[in-house]
């Protein structure tokens, strides 16, 4: 083990943070304990039971420091803190460099201006979002700039049109006060501001029902194109009202937290609910370098959007998809920068059920996006190829790929999947399904063996066919792997292995297993497993295609399971073949439609025999 030791009675008992630093004194991970001791001991125990993750961070630490604090409130916040200044290398990174477009005021300025902003917040502005596109924003202010007319240009394109005694062409159009050329008094222009950001705060009933009043007024004195501009204005604030969906009690603030996750990243996303309406969203990737529960990956979300003062401020509700590892603590922590009571919910039903949901669903196309995106890139994509060559030690960058995956229920319908990946992407006309025939009962290595076997001597015996006899078009598994991988352990590579050495292919072939709880990639002639760097293209490209050999065996093996369970029942009826059977199932709606269905139903299908249709109703209702 790299790091010393520290002597057991050194390390105090109180709440505090601690960091592991590496040779050179970089801080490499940065945690937070509510008893120092009882934490930091639980990385010098026998790494074969730790997580990779954490075997790996303190392997490369070379000594650990803590700080103490009175609480463990303040040892968060410490900890938020220290990670924010260091951005060590093992803790959970936000790897989405998106910055989300916000609209904002300018409180603090003599006039002051809306005006779509990024990046940095800065204090004297209030921020309302973020929106997920700046055209969205745009569209909104331009709706609310006719009741509003604030102004939206730059400084110095104020003081130029000040020097010049005339306004621009927002004035005209009636999108602007005109405050540089005193067309409006400060104190009706402050007024436009009030009600500007009091409607995007979400009072918007304040605001509706004083144009209503100003409309009615203007139309009893008789003043028409007063009123007709009063009505114009309402018009645009009841458009901009209409854009923010209305999805809770007009009371109620509230933040929807929904997470789509696989071992190694997380896309969260974010819903601002303000007043009952939603006002904002946001989306980020989560780089889960540490080793996390469900609720600890919560926690570091609340960490990552609760950490700087966000500019919606925190709401009274925030719910979640599970409850935080340190829910009181977190919950405290935000009373604090609250000023009062923060309530983590996580929604079991009804309207907030099904507007978490809509969240999540969000958060798994935005994890889906993300993942096609980085494998449709082609540099990506040769970067993966090179970096699989060198750490598996292959003769050759793994141009075609092949992944094979085992699927049953209980030893049933066991069937096997064989996916391929040419040139980083998937090749769905080169994908093969194995129905295994020869394998009694629950035995995965056997099941593996036997596919394996199909499809290697089917090679071969294409391959040493006389080139006279071979056809026009290259047979179903012409083309070797240049890397073989199966899903599982040392077991798995093992039965690959001699699969392949029976064959004569040991030379040819090279082969690989890939372990799914840990991510690791085992190899012939090595005990150890290769560890892939996380984050690397190589390990995504591992991952995706092993995914999609479990997606692709599961999907023929609950088609097989379907298909049984249909021929059992109606199996051995005179007349009922196969297509008969599909077909009827199908129009009646399912298997149990056809047992309940009485006689004169199913006499009604007139493309069934009236014998056929009396032998399937005799076989269900024979004791009634």
């Amino acid at each position: 083990m790299a790091v010393q030791r520290p002597a057991v009675g050194s390390i105090p008992t109180q709440p505090g943070s601690y960091q592991f630093k590496d040779e050179h004194g970089r801080v490499i991970y940065v945690g937070k304990a509510a008893n120092l001791r009882s934490r930091l001991q639980s990385y010098f125990q026998d790494q074969s039971q730790m997580h990779p993750r954490t075997a790996s961070m303190v392997n490369a630490a070379h000594s650990v420091e803590w700080i103490e604090v009175r609480n463990e409130v303040e040892a968060l916040m410490l900890e938020f803190s220290l990670i924010k200044q260091h951005r060590p290398r093992f803790n959970v990174r936000l790897r989405d460099d998106k910055s989300y477009p916000f609209l904002a005021v300018t409180t603090d300025e003599e006039w002051p201006r809306a005006v779509v902003m990024r990046g940095t917040k800065r204090k004297g502005t209030r921020y309302f979002g973020p929106y997920p596109h700046a055209w969205a924003i745009r569209e909104t202010l331009d709706l609310l700039l006719r009741t509003f007319p604030v102004r939206t240009c730059s400084q110095g394109k104020f003081n130029q049109h000040q020097r010049l005694g005339r306004p621009c062409l927002l004035f005209h159009i009636e999108k602007c006060s005109g405050p540089c050329v005193g067309e409006i008094s400060a104190e009706q222009y402050t007024e436009h501001v009030r009600q500007l950001l009091s409607f995007l705060d979400g009072d918007t009933d304040e605001v509706v029902s004083l144009l209503q009043r100003e409309m009615a007024d203007a139309s009893q004195a008789l003043e028409f194109e007063r009123a007709a501009r009063l009505r114009d204005r309402l018009g645009g604030v009841m458009r901009a009202i209409e854009k923010q969906q209305m999805v809770g009690e007009r009371d109620e603030d509230l933040d929807i937290i929904g997470i789509a996750d696989d071992d190694l990243e997380a896309a969260v996303q974010v819903f601002f609910v303000r007043k009952g309406r939603v006002v904002g969203r946001k989306g980020f990737i989560l780089d889960k370098v540490e080793d996390l529960s469900p609720g600890g990956l919560v926690d570091r979300v609340l960490e990552e959007m609760y950490g700087d003062q966000p500019p919606l401020g925190i709401p009274s509700h925030v719910l979640v998809p599970v409850m935080p590892d340190h829910a009181e603590t977190y919950a405290e922590w935000l009373k604090h920068l609250r000023g009062s009571q923060v309530v983590f919910r996580v929604p079991q039903r009804g309207d907030k059920r099904e507007l978490h949901e809509t969240v999540t669903v969000n958060a798994r196309e935005e994890f889906v996006r993300h993942r096609l995106k980085r494998a449709s890139d082609h540099n990506s994509r040769s970067r993966a190829l090179s970096e699989l060559q060198d750490l598996l030690m292959l003769p050759e960058a793994p141009l075609r790929i092949e992944c094979y995956d085992m699927a049953h229920l209980q030893g049933t319908d066991y069937v096997g999947s064989m996916v391929v990946m040419e040139d980083g992407l998937p090749n769905k006309r080169e994908y093969r399904r194995f129905k295994v025939k020869d394998v009694p009962g629950n035995d995965d290595y056997a099941a593996m063996r036997e596919v394996l076997h199909r499809r290697l001597s089917a090679y071969v015996e294409e391959r040493d066919q006389p080139v006279g006899e071979r056809g026009t078009k290259p047979g179903k598994f012409a083309y070797p792997p240049q890397l073989l991988l199966v899903d599982g352990g040392k077991g798995q590579l093992g039965v690959a292995m001699e699969v392949i050495a029976e064959l004569g292919l040991s030379d040819e072939i090279p082969v690989a297993s890939l372990a799914k709880k840990f991510e690791e990639v085992y190899i012939p002639g090595q005990q150890e497993p290769v560890r892939i760097p996380r984050g690397t293209e190589g390990l995504f490209m591992l991952q995706r295609i092993r995914d999609e050999a479990h997606r692709f065996a599961n999907t023929f093996h609950r088609e097989l399971r379907g298909k049984r369970m249909v021929s059992s029942s109606l199996d051995g009826i005179a007349g009922l073949g196969e297509a008969r059977a599909k077909r009827l199932v199908k129009e009646m709606g399912g298997v149990n439609a056809v047992k309940k269905a009485s006689l004169e139903d199913l006499t009604m299908l007139t493309w069934l025999p009236e014998q056929v249709a009396q032998a399937i109703y005799n076989k269900f209702h024979a004791e009634s």
